[in-house]
């Protein structure tokens, strides 16, 4: 049976409420969590905070982890797009201070966030099939950044990466003081990075 313009606006509508709904939980699972912590997220919890039966919750993400799956996944995808325009918009100065600083930034900005990105034990693949493109994408922007410089660039990408998520976690833990990366663009994250360049 051909499908006809009515039919068409019913499916496309159910589609557009499916995302609103879907992006509706994400959004209260993340308001919990930076105000409470991750495990006050659960789905009788996130059931209440917006009054949709748990159900409908399972439906869409199956189960918690698959609800705090879906904020890691989005997490990547802001941060992608946080490091491109940081990366883009140097001109005449370094990128790659200011992807460190701006990655920094979003760490200490967004805890919460950050911690379920990284921290949390979910079942989200890396440099892999099956790696969320948004992952992928969130990597991409290191790799930019030192793209051509040298045959290890992808190591170098890693190794920069790894340095900048151990400041992150340090600071997160109160191990390290904010204050001494604040002149890390111009001294760690440089020397950072012409040692990473000679290998």
């Amino acid at each position: 049976m051909a499908t006809t313009p009515a039919t068409n606006r019913i499916a496309e509508r159910k589609l557009r409420d499916r995302q609103a709904r879907r992006a509706q939980i994400i959004s209260a699972a993340r308001r919990i969590a930076e105000l409470e912590g991750w495990p006050n997220v659960t789905v009788r919890r996130l059931s209440d905070e917006i009054s949709y039966s748990q159900p409908v919750l399972y439906a869409h993400f199956g189960s918690r982890e698959g609800i705090l799956t879906a904020v890691a996944i989005e997490g990547f995808q802001e941060l992608g797009l946080t490091l491109e325009k940081a990366r883009k918009r140097v001109k005449h100065g370094n990128a790659v201070e200011s992807v460190a600083a701006t990655y920094l930034e979003f760490a200490a900005s967004s805890p919460a966030l950050y911690e379920v990105m990284f921290s949390l034990s979910l079942g989200v693949p890396f440099d892999d099939a099956p790696t969320p493109p948004e992952m992928g994408f969130a990597f991409s922007q290191f790799q930019e950044l030192f793209q051509g410089q040298s045959s290890k660039s992808e190591v170098i990408s890693e190794l920069f990466w790894a340095s900048l998520h151990g400041i992150a976690e340090l600071t997160r833990t109160k191990r390290f003081p904010r204050s001494a990366f604040s002149s890390f663009p111009e001294r760690g994250e440089m020397s950072l990075h012409k040692r990473a360049s000679r290998q």
